[in-house]
């Protein structure tokens, strides 16, 4: 099916991401005015026409996640209303992703209502960057591009010689066990995973590693870094294991409460980080490397414009890279 013309708006979350995606398609950001009513209400005003085309509307829902997630809603329901032909929600971090199940009694899914509230909005099709687990995708109605972040990482890593025999690809835990085994597939490095429990959120007891670190080289890889006591707990295992490096990777670097100053530890060579989330440079430690998605989140949205496929290329080779600082 062929929609009209391709359009691309950005909420305020990460206006930075949204600009590089657009350089690289050769679009402008569409002309769009998001700001606060005196009482903190969300005012959003399209200052162009949308009527018959394809939008896609670039927003994570990152800190301050409530306020990035009513922008979304007010946004889509405005370009709903302004007669879209079709409306395209890039998400490069999907918030309230975490609490995706009832674990106890009486708890809400948060990720799943999250989900219901997108597609009441007004989106047709949901574009994302690893999900904090791969079935929040059914948690959605309409069509879900899941798009993998670590290729990016994986090309950076092996172009600073960190891969092959001397290196472990690390899994913080036992859910994030597939990504780890594609990620020392790319580095031909074998595995190690980490059994932990959670007396609590955003907080983490390590209970057993499984593997061999003697005098290895380790790479951690997770979804995301939030309060990055999981990282730095596990990098401080690690070396209690063997490991004579350790190095923390995580697509989304939501970096809150105490994780910079966990993560400038002694423990924890390096820290590499995409811009799905906003970093500025006051956050960023020396030991810190971020790298763009936007080519991969750019090729995804011509594609899905198109009407190509996206999983036939997306995830095969890396895109080219952009190493912001």
């Amino acid at each position: 099916m062929q929609y009209g013309p391709l359009k691309i708006f950005s909420g305020n979350a990460n206006l930075g991401l949204s600009t590089r995606i657009a350089d690289i398609l050769g679009q402008p950001l569409g002309d769009m005015e998001v700001k606060r009513f005196s009482d903190g209400e969300v005012q959003v005003k399209v200052n162009d026409s949308v009527r018959g085309a394809d939008v896609f509307l670039i927003q994570p829902t990152c800190h301050p996640v409530n306020e990035h997630l009513v922008e979304l809603l007010v946004m889509l329901d405005a370009f709903r209303r302004g007669s879209a032909a079709r409306l395209v929600a890039v998400l490069p971090y999907y918030g309230y992703a975490r609490q995706d199940r009832k674990a106890r009694g009486r708890e809400p899914i948060t990720a799943k209502l999250v989900a219901n509230l997108i597609t009441t909005a007004g989106a047709d099709r949901v574009l994302g960057v690893d999900l904090h687990t791969d079935q929040i995708q059914g948690f959605f109605d309409i069509p879900f591009d899941h798009l993998p972040g670590r290729p990016i990482i994986a090309k950076y890593l092996r172009e600073v010689g960190i891969g092959g025999e001397d290196t472990v690809i690390v899994s913080p835990d036992v859910g994030g066990v597939d990504d780890v085994k594609k990620m020392a597939d790319d580095l031909n490095s074998s595995i190690a995973i980490i059994a932990k429990r959670r007396p609590e959120p955003n907080e983490s007891e390590i209970m057993e590693v499984i593997g061999d670190l003697d005098g290895k080289r380790a790479v951690m890889l997770d979804d995301m870094m939030d309060t990055a006591g999981t990282m730095v707990n596990g990098a401080k295992e690690l070396r209690k294991r063997g490991a004579v490096e350790v190095h923390c990777a995580a697509t989304h670097g939501v970096l809150s409460g105490p994780a910079l100053e966990r993560l400038s530890e002694d423990a924890v060579d390096s820290v590499v980080i995409t811009d799905t989330v906003p970093l500025c440079r006051e956050q960023k430690l020396e030991k810190m490397v971020v790298l763009s998605v936007a080519s991969l989140l750019a090729e995804a949205v011509e594609r899905i414009h198109k009407s190509k496929s996206v999983s036939a290329t997306i995830g095969q080779n890396a895109p080219t890279q952009e190493r912001l600082f």
